[in-house]
């Protein structure tokens, strides 16, 4: 089975005004892993529905409120329809592990090489790399999605067995 943890930086919150400017997703099917970015211009829906052509299962960290609805909206591609998926937020939920992806890595003792970066410097990486070509600020933000995706996969298998679903729970913390 062919799995893809998936993740994403924007220039906001809101896909309203806002754009996708990187999607990373790792593959795996137990024997064999690619990494794959998207960046920029070569964020397309084909590009996208390319790369997920034989997922069967997404995961994401709060992607149910951000990642699958910015993308839907930005590229007209609703994932959830396509594939199944599971938003390991409410696994950690369900553990009593609430508070933003890195506060839960930190709780589970995941290690980040990539320190004190969050969404919002992702933004500021972005600007400065489409602004004034640095090239620095981009392999740092291109770095940091990385790591937000790979370690996806390390929350996944720290947290216990559960139902992949792809709604969320009818009451939050």
């Amino acid at each position: 089975m062919l799995e893809a943890y998936l993740d994403i930086e924007t220039t906001g919150l809101s896909a309203t005004g806002g754009e996708i400017t990187v999607i990373g997703v790792h593959l795996t099917d137990g024997n064999s892993e690619r990494f794959v970015q998207l960046i920029g211009e070569e964020i397309t829906a084909g590009a996208l529905l390319a790369v997920m052509e034989d997922v069967e299962v997404i995961y994401t960290y709060n992607g149910s409120r951000f990642d699958l609805p910015f993308i839907r909206a930005c590229l007209g591609v609703d994932l959830r329809e396509r594939r199944r998926h599971r938003d390991l937020m409410y696994d950690c939920w369900r553990r009593g592990l609430y508070g933003g992806f890195k506060a839960v890595e930190a709780r589970l003792g995941i290690c980040r090489e990539i320190k004190n970066v969050s969404g919002y410097d992702a933004v500021i990486l972005w600007w400065k790399y489409r602004n004034h070509g640095s090239a620095e600020a981009l392999a740092l933000l291109l770095g940091y999605n990385r790591e937000d995706v790979l370690n996806l996969r390390l929350l996944r298998e720290r947290l216990p067995p559960g139902p992949i679903c792809s709604h969320k729970p009818t009451k939050e913390p």
